[in-house]
């Protein structure tokens, strides 16, 4: 511990998230004592300046709070093959980032005695110190159980977000709704910017902008009101279909 309540944290995962959860911990006092290498280690070196790159068993071993912040497909079988070589301590914080999962995926960890928590943050990523600003205005779903349920919220609040609970039995919908929302978003983008190309709009992304944004912001004002207000607002517009 650096001083009370401050834990010395740990990352697994150098991608985009890894590092930026990393500084913003930091930021809230926490002292970051070693992250794995990643495959652009001047980025990483920008995001979280002199911490050691640790192999993921001296990175465990170092830390109170262990995050792991690796893509979805990977996450089981990290978990497992680091339990499988006693890398887990008791008493250790273990925290994952992903959205598809809540604290389940880490049951191999709580046999070892150590805390499962799931925290994912509400924002697009890009791996850069910007994202700290992102994080100062989103919100964070934690999952975990309900003794230590005050733990998760709490670092949620340190990476600078709003925590809103959500159950084990609903990340999967929640998983499908935070997907949904950026991989739609990305394609419709990309889809009205090819059309303006053609129609000869040199600079597609400052024109598209403004519409963007004002009309994300009218479908938000109606979204606490379900699916049936937004689908009133919006009945009748254009579709591509």
């Amino acid at each position: 511990m650096t001083r009370e309540g401050r834990l010395g944290v740990g990352i697994i995962g150098a991608g985009r998230v890894g590092p930026v959860i990393g500084a913003a911990l930091g930021g809230a006092g926490h002292a970051v004592v070693g992250i794995t290498p990643g495959s652009d280690p001047e980025r990483i070196e920008a995001v979280l300046p002199g911490v050691p790159h640790l192999d993921a068993v001296e990175v465990i071993r170092r830390s109170e709070l262990v995050i792991v912040a690796v893509p979805s497909t990977e996450l089981e079988a990290l978990v497992a093959g680091l339990t499988d070589v006693g890398a887990w301590q008791p008493g250790q914080l273990v925290l994952h980032t992903d959205p598809r999962f809540g604290t389940g995926i880490l049951a191999p960890v709580v046999a070892k005695g150590a805390i499962p928590l799931a925290v994912h943050p509400a924002i697009a990523f890009t791996g850069t110190s910007m994202d700290l600003r992102a994080l100062a205005h989103s919100y964070a779903a934690v999952t975990a159980p309900a003794p230590v349920l005050p733990i998760a919220q709490a670092l949620a609040v340190e990476l600078g977000c709003e925590p809103v609970v959500v159950a084990e039995a609903d990340r999967p919908a929640y998983a499908e709704a935070i997907a949904t929302a950026t991989e739609f978003s990305r394609s419709i983008v990309a889809q009205a910017a090819r059309l303006l190309r053609q129609a000869g709009v040199a600079a597609p992304g400052p024109y598209l902008s403004s519409l963007i944004h004002s009309t994300i912001d009218h479908a938000l004002s109606g979204a606490d009101g379900g699916a049936d207000t937004i689908d009133g607002d919006f009945r009748g517009a254009p579709t591509n279909d």
